[in-house]
């Protein structure tokens, strides 16, 4: 325990300034995201199967989060987090957690890159004091016009000065990030970006928008009533439950399968980490805060600093409360447009063009799947773009299981079929238009040198085939070596290597010599 200490209060740095800005981010007081970080480290730090992620309020919920808040009501988003905790839970103790982890990196990277842009379109209103819009489309539309205002007009001595000190914010960050002495490498560069916010705006008693700290913290906290628990019959409260518990899955999952390559210092239990987050996230909707998912950035930070087991996830989160118990007054010094310098920045980090530029290596469809996720989350809604990523990447997978061609070739009197692709029963017309070219009587030799895979259907087909061509006279010769080598070589998943193996004996058996009819 004690060798957790030290990492603890590492990560307690970097989740206090970014919680509070997640929290405003997402239309919510900044200490909501701190009761968020609490609930995160203590209860899944304790249940969870991922010892080393820490969970807490997640920039890539913000949007979601945001958009819920408008169009259901800040009454209902308590219900849709028990909800999306309920599925959770039901999914972990169904042993479907991995499964979750089943999407197309190039979904994923593209709605990181979307939230990134929403974060970046949002984050710059608030960074200058200025007003979210409604439509992220909107924030973004409408960033040249507002700062072209401020810049130009001076019209809001208030807005010109938030602007600059978020300027400022965000160059410390970075300057931090890239310039930061090795004895000072713990220190996150969010935290030394918002110490510069504070010192200098109280230095100077800037006239800015500061974080609003309630008398009351307890007042944050919102115990559903008979009339919000009434939401749950509500097919759209219902649908936004399913699509957060989805979202915050996958991202919790992801997170910690990147954590698990970081360390050897316990394995991961993807159920039961799907498990604690379902029940973690109940209890933030019966609190009526921020929903949570696992968080990379605080996740490498722990891993980073040397934590050794989950107590660092809940020493984190006691430093977190005892800030939010017996130092609360200090928020009041934090300008919220540092928060928001501190968000565009993490919506950049988010967008991360050297991943995106990676997958233009695995083809143009990879990257269309990628650019059509992150456009339909910037021009319409988070769940609308996912859809459509996840709709492409299966349309992707169609198409590969379905592409395939036969090749006739003619060597002499006998004739050469070659396959490549993978051969299924999607592509059973184009395998018998092929085989129909071929004169009765012909010896035919088949290659599956080239195949990347071969399903039972089409093996059927050329064992019909072999019989109609010895009833004429001829033969039907099947490399084996390159069968059963691509059986051995490519099948990666057991039911395909099973499936594939009955389907040859059942050609072998039908390639026996039969008495002449």
């Amino acid at each position: 325990m004690k060798t957790n200490i030290a990492p603890s209060f590492v990560v307690f740095l970097i989740a206090l300034p970014l919680s509070m800005g997640i929290a405003i981010a997402s239309g919510v007081p900044p200490a909501v995201g701190l009761v968020t970080a609490i609930v995160g480290g203590l209860v899944v730090g304790a249940l969870g199967g991922a010892p080393l992620q820490i969970s807490g309020p997640s920039a890539g919920l913000t949007v979601l989060v945001y958009q819920m808040h408008q169009e259901h009501g800040v009454a209902a988003m308590g219900v849709i987090v028990v909800i999306a905790g309920a599925v959770q839970l039901l999914a972990g103790i169904l042993k479907i957690g991995r499964q979750f982890q089943a999407v197309s990196p190039a979904v994923i990277r593209g709605m990181l890159s979307g939230i990134g842009v929403l974060i970046i379109g949002g984050q710059c209103h608030v960074m200058i004091d200025g007003q979210i819009r409604a439509s992220g489309l909107k924030n973004i539309l409408a960033i040249p016009t507002a700062f072209a205002d401020r810049v130009a007009g001076f019209t809001d001595a208030r807005s010109v000065v938030a602007g600059l000190l978020g300027v400022g914010t965000l160059a410390v960050i970075v300057g931090w990030q890239r310039f930061r002495p090795r004895a000072l490498k713990v220190v996150p560069a969010p935290l030394v970006g918002v110490a510069f916010g504070i010192a200098t705006a109280a230095a100077l008693s800037l006239p800015l928008r500061y974080v609003a700290v309630p008398t009351d913290l307890l007042s944050l906290i919102t115990l559903p009533t008979s009339e919000s628990l009434a939401l749950v019959l509500d097919g759209g409260v219902l649908l936004a439950g399913v699509a957060l518990a989805f979202v915050a899955s996958a991202e919790t999952l992801l997170c910690a399968s990147a954590v698990a390559r970081m360390h050897n210092r316990g394995r991961t239990n993807y159920d039961r980490e799907l498990s604690a987050q379902g029940i973690a996230n109940g209890i933030c909707g019966l609190l009526g805060v921020l929903p949570l998912t696992g968080v990379i950035s605080r996740s490498t930070a722990n891993v980073d600093a040397g934590a050794s087991s989950r107590w660092s996830a809940i020493i984190h989160a006691i430093w977190i409360a005892i800030f939010v118990i017996w130092l609360p007054e200090m928020l009041a010094f934090v300008p919220t447009s540092s928060l928001a310098a501190v968000l565009v920045h993490v919506g950049f980090k988010l967008i991360n063009p050297a991943a995106v530029r990676s997958l233009a290596r695995f083809g143009l469809p990879v990257v269309l799947i990628f650019a059509a996720t992150c456009v339909g989350i910037v021009a319409v809604d988070l769940l609308t773009g996912i859809v459509i990523g996840l709709i492409l990447s299966a349309l992707r997978l169609t198409y590969q299981m379905s592409h395939a061609h036969f090749e006739l070739e003619r060597s002499g009197d006998r004739v050469e079929l070659h396959l490549h692709g993978s051969a299924t029963f999607l592509g059973l017309p184009k395998l018998q238009d092929v085989l129909a070219e071929v004169e009765p009587g012909t010896e035919v030799h088949v290659h599956f040198d080239e195949l990347e895979f071969i399903d039972h259907a089409c093996l059927d087909v050329l064992a019909e085939f072999r019989d109609r061509q010895e009833d004429s006279g001829g033969q039907l010769v099947v490399e084996w070596d390159e069968l059963f080598g691509l059986r051995q070589k490519k099948s990666h998943l057991k039911a395909a290597a099973a499936l594939q193996n009955l389907a040859l004996q059942n050609l072998a058996l039908r390639s026996e010599p039969r008495e002449p009819r």
